[in-house]
Order: C-alpha cells, then structure tokens, then sequence
C-alpha cells in the first residue's frame, strides 16, 4: 500500500501520444515527465498545438496513452472517471436542463438519493453564487454564469482533480478577472487539484503553483517553474513583471 501523503496525486512519466492522419503517424507529445501533488494548482502554457489540450484530454481519460505511463494515485488511467471533471471553453451545458438540473445530473447518475442529489446540487449552486437563477436555463445566462455552472457540475461529482482547457478565454476582461478571483477562492476552500490550459502568461502567474512550459509540436515539457509570489498576486509588481519577462523568454525560445 502507498501513503496518498507521500504520492503524488497524478504521475506522467516518457508520455507520449501520437496520432495517425491521412496514414502517417503525428506526434502530438513527446516524452512529457510531469508530477502533480494533491491540492497543487498547475497551469499548462504554450503555443498553439503544443499538446496542452491532448495532455488535458490524456489525463481525463478521452485519450489514451501511446508510450509512456500516466497514473491516478499509482493506478494507470484507463478512461473517463468521476475522479477527474474537465471544464471547457464553451461549457458543455445541457441547453435542456436548468442550473440546478445540470449540476445534479452527475450525482443523480450515480445513482444517489433523490434528497441527495438536490441537496448536493442546492449547496453547489451556493458555492458559484446562483442561487437566484438556479430554475433558468443555459440560454438564460451570461457567460461567465455559464462557466460557473460548468464549474460547479464537476465539483458536484466529488472530482479530486479538475482539468480546466482555457475556460475564461471567451469572457470579456472584468467577467474573466472575477472568474480569476472565484476559482481561487474555490480552490482554496475545497483542497482540489487543479490543471489549468491558458494561452495567458499573466493568467497562469496570477493562479498558478506552477508553471509549466511546452514547447511546439511535438509538445515537449521544457520547464517547470514555481511560482511564490504570495497571494492575492499584484499584477503590477516589479516581481510578478520580472515572472512574466522570463516565462516570456522561455515561450520565445522554444523552438
């Protein structure tokens, strides 16, 4: 038996995924060595198709795994679980279902209590702040409503580790910078292990434990770097600027 103090929630280790297009092999990550403890927030940084979102994807279980190993607590991942939620760009609601409708759905399938699920589903709809649109449906709220429910249906189904593909990239600045501010405090009341994709340096510098930097394709992981600025992080700051500088350097020499 292994000690979850000493284990690290997720371990990527020589991970690579690679793709077959029009009968020729793609390589979308080479040999990517990632460990993630639990409770850590990691955010994923680079170009576009470096493999951010295969890596995502991999973790979730949509993808599997080419060479290489990936671990959930020391057992390999071998397919979608309740352990792990993703939270998209574009939300992913049930245009069908009302707030609290889609944030019960993952607790009612699993078959709980009917006082259960509406008692899971009400405490969540508290966490993200819905309580007054918890009867509207999707087409009846703003985005960042939207995102907030996407959000709060993945914790609603007890995920241990929510992987989160740039999902404030289609908000406007003051909605993406709330959201910014939400999460953080949800993340830190609720202990979850959080794998961020952003194309934003600044983004990934005001949330993040880590940073870490992929090169282009073939996605390869070329730095992994700690970020200790104390929290609530000032973007204006001399340090917070001189991060932003060198993660920077590291984006604009990876080639």
């Amino acid at each position: 038996m292994f000690d979850r103090q000493m284990q690290p929630i997720l371990d990527a280790s020589h991970l690579t995924k690679q793709f077959v297009m029009r009968g020729e092999a793609v390589t979308a990550l080479a040999d990517a060595n990632l460990r993630i403890c639990k409770g850590e927030f990691v955010c994923l940084i680079g170009p576009s198709g470096c493999g951010k979102s295969t890596l995502l994807r991999m973790i979730a279980g949509f993808e599997t795994v080419t060479e290489g190993s990936l671990l959930m607590w020391g057992a390999p991942i071998a397919g979608p679980g309740q352990n792990r939620g993703m939270v998209f760009q574009d939300y992913g609601l049930f245009p069908w279902l009302t707030v609290r409708q889609n944030i019960a759905f993952g607790p009612a399938a699993s078959g709980l209590s009917r006082s259960v699920v509406a008692a899971t589903a009400d405490r969540f709809v508290r966490m993200v702040g819905l309580e007054a649109f918890a009867d509207a449906y999707p087409h009846q709220l703003s985005g960042g409503m939207k995102q907030r429910v996407a959000i709060a249906r993945v914790l609603a189904n007890d995920a241990e580790v929510v992987l989160m593909d740039e999902p404030f990239g289609a908000l406007d600045a003051m909605t993406r910078e709330r959201l910014q501010e939400e999460l953080l405090d949800l993340w830190a009341k609720s202990k979850l292990t959080v794998i961020f994709v952003t194309h934003a340096i600044e983004e990934a510098i005001l949330l993040a434990d880590r940073v870490v930097v992929m090169s282009p394709r073939p996605g390869r992981i070329i730095a992994d770097e700690k970020i200790e600025l104390l929290r609530p992080r000032d973007p204006t700051s001399p340090e917070f600027n001189a991060l932003r500088r060198h993660l920077s350097g590291l984006l604009g020499g990876a080639h």
